[in-house]
């Protein structure tokens, strides 16, 4: 019986192998799930393609074909992953030319996306929801994520340790690993993400006094296993108690984020106290809020000018 080539392989059977070779224990697990969706898609969309037979043509139409379900910075995303896999069987010899040259990137007319994020009056009345007791519970979790920006899952991660009381800062430095059946520690999502978050006075006086007798390098949030619809759930259940519009966790990041922006926080500050990677995604997240006080600024500028007669 002839001996199956390595060219003969299943383009999709080739993209798992290569990602348990050089993926599985290299990246977050979050991160992996990705690479493994999108070989799932593979199979969908391409179940007998071949490794040696894959030409920039065949490439190409599975690109499209993908691009009929998704925007054009997921089908991007996409196209990186397989990139990755397919320059290295190129090298191998398994495919005679690069089928990834001049590749065109697709993708379905993006849904128009408007952050949801609540005013200063609405997060008071959230906060006056709030039922801060004694010992640790979601409404600290809540109010913390208010008052920082932290997104869910660092703030998941913090320990006692993670909190610098003297000079008011909270130490982000990892992520918790949430999604995992156990729930583990792991890096944050960029080097831009670890960074020291400034906390008021009366913020930190409270904690110092609820996390005293905690385990230094425990969660101080995690009891069990957390998910994020919990957490959700709860806050969705104190936003209708205020009679105010229903947001998610990750909606109060972007609510500290546009109360920030409102006060006249400069776009470089909000970007670093976010984590973000450059003020540009801070700037393409928060457009229309920044499109907004440009408007506002032009009103004082016109007021001002009217002034000089």
């Amino acid at each position: 019986m002839a001996r199956k080539k390595k060219s003969d392989q299943l383009f999709h059977e080739y993209f798992e192998e290569w990602i348990e070779l050089y993926k599985v224990g290299a990246i977050r697990s979050v991160t992996l799930q990705k690479y493994y969706m999108s070989q799932q898609r593979i199979v969908e969309l391409a179940p007998h393609l071949k490794i040696g037979e894959l030409n920039r043509k065949q490439y190409q139409q599975l690109l499209n074909d993908y691009a009929l379900t998704h925007e054009k910075q997921t089908t991007m995303d996409f196209h990186h992953q397989l990139k990755g896999a397919i320059l290295d069987a190129v090298d191998e010899g398994l495919i005679e030319k690069n089928p990834t040259r001049k590749i065109i990137i697709k993708g379905k007319k993006p849904g128009e996306k408007k952050i949801k994020f609540l005013n200063q009056f609405e997060v008071q009345a959230l906060l006056r929801q709030l039922n801060l007791t004694e010992e640790i519970n979601w409404d600290w979790f809540i109010l913390l994520v208010t008052k920082t920006g932290l997104r869910f899952s660092e703030a998941l991660a913090l320990t006692p340790d993670d909190f610098d009381f003297s000079k008011q800062k909270i130490i982000v430095s990892k992520t918790w690993n949430y999604k995992g059946t156990m729930g583990e520690f792991q890096p944050t999502k960029n080097e831009s993400s670890k960074r020291k978050v400034q906390i008021d006075w009366q913020t930190a006086m409270q904690f110092s006094q609820l996390i005293k007798n905690a385990d230094k390098n425990k969660p101080i949030f995690v009891k069990s296993r957390v998910f994020n619809s919990t957490v959700n759930n709860h806050l969705r259940t104190l936003c209708m108690k205020a009679d105010i519009p229903i947001i998610t966790i990750h909606g109060l990041r972007h609510t500290h984020a546009s109360l920030l922006l409102f006060a006249g926080v400069s776009i470089a500050s909000v970007a670093t106290r976010l984590g973000h990677s450059s003020m540009t995604t801070t700037q393409e997240t928060y457009l229309h809020i920044i499109h907004e006080l440009e408007n506002q600024d032009n009103d004082k500028i016109m007021r001002h000018l009217s002034l000089l007669m």
